[in-house]
Parts: C-alpha cells; structure tokens; sequence
C-alpha cells in the first residue's frame, strides 16, 4: 500500500475530467483516471504520464452498478485509502427538443450518468474515503443546478430549457448536500462546483473558457485544508445560490 495521497477523477479521458486529473497530479497527488472507455482512456493516461505525471487508468462507467464495483475493487486491491474523489463524469443527450417531448429514455439516460452515477461512485468509494481521515469530494454540477439563477431573468441560466440536464444537476446539488451531511463526522468534505462556460463536448466545444481555466476551482476545492467549507455550491466568485 502508497501512503501517496490518492485521487480518482471520474470521466478522465477528455476535456474537464483531463485536466483536473493533469492538475491534481501535478499538484503532488497519484490519480487515478477513470473512464469508461478503455482506449481512450489509457491513451489519456499515456498522454500525463509522458509528462511525467504520476496518473494510472481504471475501467468505470458511473451508469453501470458492476463497472463501478469492479472499479471500487481494483483501486481497493491498491489502496488503503482514497483521498480525493472528482464525480465529473456528465452527458446531455438533446439541446433541442422541448421538456414537453423529450423522450424518458434521455431523461432516464441523463440522469444515471450526472445524478445516480455519483451516488453510485460516492457509495462504492466510501470506505476507501473514509479511510483517509480527511477526504475531500468535488461533484461538478452547473449553474443550471441552481433554482435560483435559472428562475432569475437577468441570469443567462434562466433563458436554457433543458428539462433532463438541468434538473440532474439540481439533483446532484441535493446530493452533495446529504453526502456531506452524512461524512461532515469523517472530516470529509462534500461540495459541488460550477466550472463557467466550458468548451467541451458537452457544448460543441462553444464555450468561454478553455478546460485548463474550467478546472481551476475543481482542483482548488479538492485540495481544500481542514478549515475549508463543505455542503456548499461554489463558483468561480464564491458561494453560488441554490
């Protein structure tokens, strides 16, 4: 067993989830870098580790109650601990079609990834998390998470209508609020972040901010000391509204 300190990043492979991975590594920690596609995600690896980061590949798709077992297994069989965990794993399926006709399968679909799928991880990495002493838990939500901004009409959150996504991260808010409820006695520290306008898949790569700028105050959050906030929502200006 390391006593490095660990983290684990759910959807590595790509845009927001790389570069967290590529910050909290180079910010001293082992990470482990998990994504549900093998290929990908190794090759992701090999991209960090040719700069010399200190990153490995782990086999996880947050949709899939197995995958995330065998994922929980496999760093287990490593560790003695996980000190960080990033839920950043997200999909949305339909930028278009109206709440009154989307489809449940995309509704159901978007929601096993961006609100089940961190309960999911959340539950099988507690142990590893509890362990630690002082683990620290970052979900990445939205400002589209926020009641608030997107019935306030002078927010730009409050002109997008997208029935799944939206209230998966509304959801995912409530959820960060009951895990850090639960481990505040662990001394682990649950919040959730909203990144800004990103440019990633997500968005057809149309947004402000490039992944590194994005990833800033995940990584920020995830390396907070003990003194540091936990049940909170938080944007790149501080605390964001509910």
């Amino acid at each position: 067993m390391t006593h490095k300190r660990q983290a684990l990043v759910t959807g590595a492979n790509k845009g927001l989830g790389l570069a967290i991975a590529k910050g909290l590594a180079s910010a001293g920690l082992s990470v482990w870098m998990g994504a549900r596609d093998r290929s990908r995600g190794e090759e992701a690896v090999k991209s960090l580790r040719g700069e010399g980061l200190d990153v490995r590949f782990v086999e996880i798709d947050v949709a899939d109650d197995a995958s995330v077992r065998r994922a929980a297994e496999t760093v287990g069989h490593e560790l003695d601990a996980l000190h960080v965990l990033v839920n950043n794993a997200g999909i949305v399926l339909d930028l278009q079609t109206p709440p009154s006709e989307l489809g449940m399968d995309d509704v159901k679909a978007t929601y096993e990834v961006n609100a089940f799928g961190p309960i999911r991880v959340t539950q099988a990495f507690a142990p590893l998390l509890k362990a630690a002493d002082d683990a620290r838990i970052v979900n990445m939500s939205s400002g589209l998470g926020s009641l608030t901004l997107i019935t306030d009409p002078t927010s730009l959150f409050s002109t997008v209508n997208l029935l799944a996504y939206t209230s998966s991260k509304v959801a995912l808010n409530a959820v960060t609020v009951s895990f850090a409820k639960e481990f505040e006695p662990f001394e682990i520290k649950v919040n959730a972040v909203e990144p800004g306008n990103v440019r990633t898949d997500l968005n057809g790569n149309s947004g402000l901010l490039t992944p590194e700028e994005g990833a800033e105050l995940a990584i920020r959050m995830a390396l907070i000391d003990k003194d540091g906030p936990t049940g909170g929502f938080f944007g790149s200006h501080g605390r964001q509204p509910w």
